[in-house]
C-alpha cells in the first residue's frame, strides 16, 4: 500500500514503474504508463483558470490519470452521477469546466518532467499532492435532486486502507473486474482508488453479464468482481453463469441489500456468497456480510456502531473526515456481539387516513413471506386519498403462485399476509410484480424510478406482472383508456392496433433477450380477437437463440388475440 496522494510521487522502491494498473484487453498497463499520463495532463491543466472541473471521463484509466493531475495542479475534481447534458445542466454551477474523453488526445499531447524547475509541485520526490486535496461527488438526495458530497482525498485514503486490511488478503495478485461505473463511490473505491493503492489491477472495461466475464477471466486468470444486487440477481439466469472459470475469488455487491436466495446461489455456485458492502456517499463503508455465513452486518475495521434510542445506526469512523458520531436515517437492531440488523429508513413515514404508516415496516414485513425476493413501497397520490403502491420482485415460489393463480390472487395473499399485522388503511392497494427491482447503475434504488412502475412506459403499455422462466418471458399488460394510438382506430369502436402490439413484443423482448436488437422480419404474424380500451393482455415470448427467432403470443382472457414470429439479425 501507499498513500493515494504519493501516487506520482513514490519512489521505485514504494512502487516499481512495472506494476499493473489496468488490464486493456490482453495487454497491461504498467504504473510508469499512469505517471507517464498523469504528468502529461499536468502539464496542460496547470494553465488552465477553472478551478473546478467536472470530470465526464468513460475511460477508467484516463479518467484516474486526469483525477490525479487535478489533484496535483491544486484543482478540485467533480465526480457528476452522469454525463448527460440535462443533468450537467443542472449542476452548472457546481463546476466551472467539463472534461470529457474528447479531450483526452489534448491532455495526452505534451510530456513533463516535475524535476524541471518550474514544473508546478516539484519537489525532491518528485509531484506533491496535498493529503487534503478536495474532492465533490454527488448523490441522489432523498429527493432525487442531485446533493453535493465534499470529500477530501485524506478520507478515500482511509477508505482504501480499510478495504485493503479487510480484503487485501484475498486479493492477492487479482484482477479488478467491474459492471459498475467509476462515477460514484463504490465504484471509484472499488474499481480504481483501492486497486491503484494497493498494486492491484483494475479491468479497462466494464463486464455487464457471464459471458463477457468468462472472456475477462481467460485473459486476466484471478479476479475479484464487482457488482450491484440487480446485476448479480440477474446473471444466474444468463447464459455462461454455472460455467464461470476460473470462479472468481468474490464478488462484492453495494448499492443496496442483495436477496437472500440470490446471495445462496452464489454459494451454492461458487463456495461463499457475495460480500455486501453497506455504506453510503456521505459516510463511506460502514460493515459487510456473507448472507451463506450470517445475515447480521459486521462493522469494517476502525468503523465503531452504536444504536440511538430512536432506533438510528450512528457511526464513528476514520472515513467521516473527522472523530464525531453521525447520525444516519436507517434504523437497526443491535445484536450482542457488535453487529447489526437493518430495520429500514426512519424518514419514509406517510399518513393514510389519517394513520402515521411506516413504509420500511410495511417493506420489511412483506419482505418475509416466502412469495417475496424484495419489494418496494412508494406512496401513490390519487384523486381524493394517497395510497400506497407495492413493487415486489417475486421469489421463486411467487413465481410459480403467479402462474398458478394469477395476478390478482397472488396480490389478495399477499395483502391477507399483511392484514395480520396492520390497519386495513396500511395495506397497498396497488401491485405491481417484477423479475427485479429497478435499480440503478450505482446500485441505488430511485423513488422515481419505484414510482413509474405504476404508470405506463413511454410505449404506452402498462406493465402489471411480468416473469421470466429460462428463454421465456411472461406478462401481464393493461392497455390503457387513453392510449394516443386509439385516436381515429376506429371512431366509435377503438382498437389497439396491431402494429402497437408487435412493437410492444419487440420491445420487452429486446430488454431481456440481449441478442434481440436489428428485427429482419415478423413472420407468422395473425390477429385473431380486437383488443379494447382497458383490456388486461397476457403476453409471452419465447426466445430460440439458436435460431434467432422471439415467438410471441397474446391473449385476452382465455382467447388467443394476436401472435407471430420475430426473426432478428445476428449481431457483428
Amino acid at each position: 500500500m501507499i498513500a493515494l496522494h504519493d501516487l506520482l510521487s513514490a519512489p521505485p522502491a514504494a512502487r516499481a514503474p512495472s506494476t499493473p494498473v489496468c488490464w486493456d484487453g490482453a495487454a497491461v498497463r504498467d504504473h510508469a504508463a499512469f505517471r507517464a499520463r498523469s504528468l502529461a495532463a499536468v502539464a496542460i491543466l496547470h494553465t488552465h483558470s477553472a478551478q473546478r472541473v467536472a470530470l465526464c471521463i468513460g475511460d477508467p484509466f484516463d479518467f484516474a490519470c486526469v483525477l490525479f493531475a487535478l489533484f496535483a495542479c491544486g484543482k478540485t475534481p467533480v465526480i457528476p452521477a452522469s454525463a448527460t447534458p440535462g443533468y450537467l445542466a443542472d449542476l452548472a454551477d457546481a463546476y466551472d469546466a467539463v472534461l470529457t474523453d474528447a479531450d483526452m488526445p489534448a491532455l495526452c499531447a505534451v510530456s513533463f518532467s516535475p524535476d524541471a524547475p518550474d514544473a508546478p509541485g516539484a519537489s525532491a520526490r518528485g509531484l506533491a499532492i496535498d493529503p487534503q486535496a478536495p474532492l465533490t461527488l454527488f448523490t441522489s438526495g432523498s429527493s432525487g435532486t442531485p446533493k453535493p458530497i465534499h470529500k477530501t482525498l485524506a478520507q478515500f485514503d482511509a477508505e482504501v486502507r480499510t478495504l485493503e486490511t479487510e480484503w487485501g488478503a484475498l486479493a492477492g495478485d487479482a484482477a479488478m473486474l467491474a459492471s459498475v461505473p467509476h462515477h460514484h463511490i463504490y465504484g471509484l473505491l472499488f474499481r480504481v482508488l483501492w486497486p491503484l493503492a494497493a498494486g492491484h489491477a483494475f479491468d479497462r472495461g466494464l463486464t455487464l453479464d457471464p459471458q463477457q466475464l468468462q472472456a475477462r477471466l481467460a485473459e486476466v486468470g484471478a479476479a475479484l468482481v464487482v457488482s450491484t444486487p440487480a446485476q448479480l440477481s440477474r446473471w444466474p439466469e444468463l447464459e455462461g453463469f454455472a460455467a464461470l472459470a476460473p470462479a472468481p475469488r468474490a464478488f462484492f455487491s453495494s448499492g443496496g441489500p442483495l436477496d437472500e436466495a440470490t446471495a445462496l446461489v452464489y454459494a451454492a455456485a461458487f463456495g461463499a456468497a457475495p460480500i455486501e458492502i453497506y455504506g453510503s456517499t456521505e459516510t463511506g463503508g460502514i460493515a459487510w456480510r456473507r448472507q451463506n455465513e450470517r445475515a447480521a452486518w459486521t462493522p469494517v475495521f476502525g468503523v465503531d456502531v452504536r444504536r440511538a434510542d430512536d432506533g438510528a445506526l450512528n457511526v464513528r469512523s476514520p472515513h467521516l473526515g473527522h472523530d464525531r458520531w453521525h447520525r444516519t436515517d436507517d434504523a437497526i437492531a443491535l445484536d450482542a456481539d457488535g453487529r447489526f440488523r437493518l430495520q429500514g429508513r426512519l424518514d419514509r413515514v406517510v399518513k393514510l387516513d389519517g394513520k402515521r404508516v411506516s413504509l420500511p415496516e410495511l417493506e420489511m414485513r412483506l419482505a418475509a413471506h416466502p412469495h417475496v425476493a424484495q419489494v418496494a413501497i412508494t406512496p401513490l397520490a390519487g384523486a381524493t386519498r394517497e395510497r400506497v403502491g407495492a413493487l415486489v420482485a417475486l421469489s421463486a415460489a411467487g413465481r410459480d403462485a403467479l402462474h398458478a393463480g394469477g395476478r390478482v390472487a397472488l396480490a389478495k395473499t399477499l395483502r391477507r399476509y399483511l392484514a395480520a399485522y396492520f390497519d386495513v388503511v396500511a395495506l397497498p392497494r396497488y401491485w405491481r410484480f417484477r423479475m427485479a427491482l429497478p435499480f440503478d447503475a450505482r446500485g441505488k434504488l430511485p423513488a422515481a424510478a419505484v414510482a413509474a412502475a405504476f404508470d405506463a412506459r413511454a410505449d404506452g403499455a402498462e406493465v402489471l406482472a411480468e416473469t421470466r422462466d429460462g428463454d421465456a418471458l411472461r406478462y401481464e399488460l393493461r392497455v390503457p383508456p387513453g392510449l394516443v394510438h386509439f385516436d381515429g382506430h376506429f371512431p366509435g369502436l377503438p382498437i389497439l392496433p396491431g402494429v402497437v402490439q408487435i412493437d410492444w413484443a419487440i420491445r420487452l423482448a429486446s430488454e431481456h433477450f440481449t441478442n434481440v436488437r436489428e428485427v429482419a422480419s415478423i413472420d407468422r404474424l395473425k390477429f385473431l380477437v380486437p383488443v379494447p380500451p382497458g383490456a388486461v393482455l397476457h403476453l409471452t415470448l419465447a426466445h430460440d437463440a439458436a435460431r434467432r427467432r422471439v415467438q410471441f403470443g397474446y391473449r385476452l382472457g382465455e382467447r388467443d388475440c394476436a401472435s407471430g414470429v420475430i426473426v432478428y439479425r445476428e449481431q457483428v
